[in-house]
């Protein structure tokens, strides 16, 4: 996308001559060869100071890449004081995610014996004045792969998933619909499906995939069947369709979850499933 290219040309062009900047990285998706890459795709900018204080207290150094339209921004603080980020929507679209290292925490993190998470799953030195980054081990790509869950993960969850749709099922009852929501969307989906759903596909996959952030890949890799499956868990707000909805997540739990249980040799709970399926039926109207 040229208007991202010619972001980072500015970002570049302008770190060269600031001698504030010791080093400057590119990082994430579009460094990942295992990330998918669109003309929506953000820029991830590292930059190292001398002493990044001065920009992390006047962010009027954003504006030389153009006129920002929101800013966001978080001090080391939040960050175990390692760095700050500021986050950037310009005019023309274009969003930066600006980390900002001192140089003394930045040579900190590449001196560790593991590289650091956001590393790993790819960068790119574009500048480095005191070849700060000769340390830096090479990313693997490892830390975005799909892991096997151990036997206990995989209980806990579907035993957790069981438990917590009763929420949904009591909450559709009083007519609780923000709560039902919470429980199903907030907790259920995120906390149970979602992973659920990342080891059934890793499964088909000697646990050497990615898809990415919550699911960003899901329709990539599930045949058409499953996805229709998935599609039915969501719903509105009406109440009718929200039990349809909450059908639809006990059906695909029960039906991805034994077949991954068998492909796992872990067990699957048969019988609290029936249990608790049994005791919706009761409650639904």
């Amino acid at each position: 996308m040229k208007l991202r290219d010619d972001k980072l040309k500015d970002i570049v062009d302008w770190s060269e001559k600031n001698r504030a900047i010791r080093a400057v990285l590119l990082t994430s998706s579009l460094v990942n060869p295992l990330a998918p890459v669109d003309e929506l795709s953000d820029l991830d900018i590292e930059l190292v100071f001398e002493n990044n204080s001065d920009y992390i207290a006047d962010k009027s150094w954003i504006c030389n890449f153009g006129s920002p339209i929101a800013i966001i921004g978080e001090d080391e603080s939040s960050f175990e004081n390692k760095h700050a980020i500021t986050m950037v929507l310009y005019e023309d679209g274009i969003k930066v995610d600006f980390k900002l290292y001192s140089k003394s925490n930045f040579i900190a993190e590449t001196q560790l014996s593991k590289l650091p998470k956001d590393w790993d799953i790819g960068y790119e030195v574009l500048i480095d004045k005191d070849k700060l980054t000769e340390s830096m081990h090479k990313p693997s790509f490892e830390a975005s792969i799909i892991k096997k869950p151990s036997k206990q993960e995989f209980e806990q969850l579907i035993y957790d998933f069981w438990w917590d749709i009763t929420y949904v099922a009591k909450s559709l009852v009083r007519d609780e619909i923000f709560y039902a929501k919470f429980t199903s969307e907030t907790i259920i989906r995120t906390e149970y499906l979602t992973p659920l759903i990342e080891w059934y596909i890793a499964s088909a996959h000697n646990w050497s995939i990615t898809t990415n952030k919550q699911g960003r890949l899901f329709k990539k890799y599930l045949d058409s069947d499953i996805w229709l499956k998935i599609e039915q868990t969501f719903s509105g707000s009406n109440l009718t369709d929200n039990w349809n909805a909450l059908s639809a997540m006990t059906n695909l739990v029960a039906e991805i979850g034994c077949e991954l249980s068998t492909r796992l040799g872990y067990s699957y709970p048969q019988k609290l499933e029936e249990n608790i399926l049994l005791y919706i039926k009761k409650l639904k109207p």
